[in-house]
């Protein structure tokens, strides 16, 4: 099976356009304000507003209000929805968008029951924990810890370089693989060449041993 490629915490047009060049699947907006990738919705209209059909636009969110949600709903186009704080299952219905959820993989952490839990996800995204911060630390988590029967069903992120990716897919065979640190020149401000060298080691990743 093809493994499909998100690159998230776009903040540029002209790194969209590298994306979909590379040949990703999806890109991923950062709604979050205190995040060093976060855009505002007017500038998420302009990094979408040249994109191809069959790329997926996902709106990533972290506790966010209803209200701040439908208002990025009404004025950027969003296929999917991208919950990546502490939402419960109940929290993340309502908005008529297919969503997911992420999972940071804290020591305590259950996947298989969370996994059961978040069942009306499309899927789940498992990233890295660092306490405090949602998301995007460039860190790795142990991938053993994933149950064999979830590993061709979930997103896999944290730490993902162009250097690493060919083992993780090689490792887990994942449904999917998101990155954003580890194709970036500087934070929110992406590398083209990066983007490229990891789509190579994804498809490296899927070829047999």
């Amino acid at each position: 099976m093809r493994i499909r490629v998100k690159v998230c915490g776009l903040t540029r047009a002209e790194d969209a356009q590298a994306a979909v060049a590379a040949g990703v699947d999806a890109i991923g907006l950062v709604f979050y304000p205190p995040s060093p990738r976060a855009v505002t919705p007017q500038q998420a209209q302009q990094v979408v507003a040249n994109l191809p059909p069959f790329v997926t636009v996902t709106g990533l969110f972290v506790d966010a209000t209803r209200e701040s949600i439908a208002h990025v709903l009404k004025v950027v186009r969003i296929d999917l929805l991208q919950f990546h704080g502490e939402e419960p299952p109940t929290s993340c219905l309502g908005y008529g968008k297919p969503w997911i959820k992420a999972i940071r993989m804290a020591p305590e952490v259950d996947l298989l029951a969370l996994h059961a839990q978040y069942q009306g996800a499309a899927a789940v995204l498992l990233d890295a924990y660092q306490p405090g911060i949602p998301g995007g630390t460039g860190s790795r988590f142990a991938w053993e810890r994933i149950p064999q029967e979830l590993r061709n069903q979930i997103i896999l992120a944290g730490g993902l370089t162009p250097d690493t990716v060919e083992q993780a897919v090689r490792q887990i065979r994942p449904y999917a693989v998101d990155v954003s640190g580890g194709v970036e020149q500087r934070k929110g401000i992406k590398d083209a060449a990066k983007i490229a060298a990891f789509m190579r080691g994804v498809r490296r990743g899927e070829q047999p041993a």
